[in-house]
């Protein structure tokens, strides 16, 4: 497994497993399966509601807690330093675990201040190795980044082949921050990712899917993936992208298939953060 290095020497999986969308009842299911394929690196959040699943098949697999990196997030109806420290403590009561790996804000919106207060508290005390920001477009990271005192260490993204992210780039630099790809294999807007013709065409040369060529091309830019899959078979195959390597010509063939640059969701859209916060707020 290829690891990436973040700003406080942490090292984290370049390549896991998403449980986004997989049902409470399934997700022990979906984690064991994803284990025993070798995935190390598990990410899930509050809003998902498998954090229990999660923490479950993770203790039943036997494989030493150290040995796999577990991210989780903290969602909008947890924002506050009260609220998201209460939040912090029983996501690791679910997940059976004495601390997170990576500890992330899921969404943009809310007392997120607040929350950081009470995440780099958890970074102090431990029960979090290295915290972090979702879905934080480039002007409110800048922002956000400018007036925190740890710095965020990953922002994740919508990061594909047709969402590829390249404006933030440099703003996260400035602050060492990696960059990690939810919907890495396309969905909510870029589902012709799989369907791609220049990434087929590429992938023949090597035996590999069109899915596999697009996350090799995320994982030699340092961009850390988490396919989701309910598939054991999918999982194996999504796994096995280490065994080559894209040419510089073909990076840059697939870097001309970007459409939508920020990602298809615009967090940024006043009737979206209306949603959120009148929903969850």
């Amino acid at each position: 497994m290829e690891t990436i290095k973040l700003s406080n020497g942490v090292e984290m999986p370049l390549l896991g497993y998403g449980v986004f969308q997989v049902p409470p009842q399934e997700a022990e299911r979906c984690v064991s399966d994803a284990l025993s394929v070798g995935y190390r690196l598990i990410d899930t959040a509050q809003a998902y509601f498998n954090e229990e699943g999660v923490g479950e098949a993770i203790v039943k697999s036997g494989i030493r807690r150290e040995d796999i990196f577990l991210t989780t997030k903290v969602w909008i109806s947890n924002a506050g330093e009260v609220k998201a420290k209460a939040s912090i403590d029983e996501s690791l009561r679910k997940l059976k675990t004495d601390y997170i790996d990576l500890l992330l804000i899921h969404q943009a919106y809310g007392d997120v201040f607040g929350t950081w207060r009470a995440m780099e508290k958890a970074y102090e005390e431990g029960k979090v190795r290295a915290i972090g920001v979702s879905n934080f477009q480039a002007a409110r990271f800048f922002d956000f980044a400018h007036y925190v005192d740890v710095k965020p260490m990953v922002n994740q993204l919508q990061c594909n082949v047709m969402a590829q992210q390249n404006g933030i780039e440099p703003i996260l630099d400035e602050t060492q921050t990696r960059m990690m790809a939810w919907g890495p294999l396309g969905g909510q807007g870029a589902e012709g990712v799989v369907k791609s013709e220049v990434l087929t065409a590429i992938g023949s040369r090597y035996g590999k899917s069109a899915a596999q060529v697009a996350l090799r091309w995320l994982i030699q830019r340092n961009i850390i993936a988490i396919p989701k899959s309910a598939h054991k078979e999918r999982m194996q195959q999504n796994f096995n992208i280490f065994d080559f390597s894209l040419s510089a010509e073909e990076m840059q063939a697939i870097a001309a298939l970007n459409q939508q640059d920020a990602g298809f969701i615009n967090f940024q859209d006043t009737q979206f953060v209306k949603y959120l916060i009148e929903t969850y707020g």
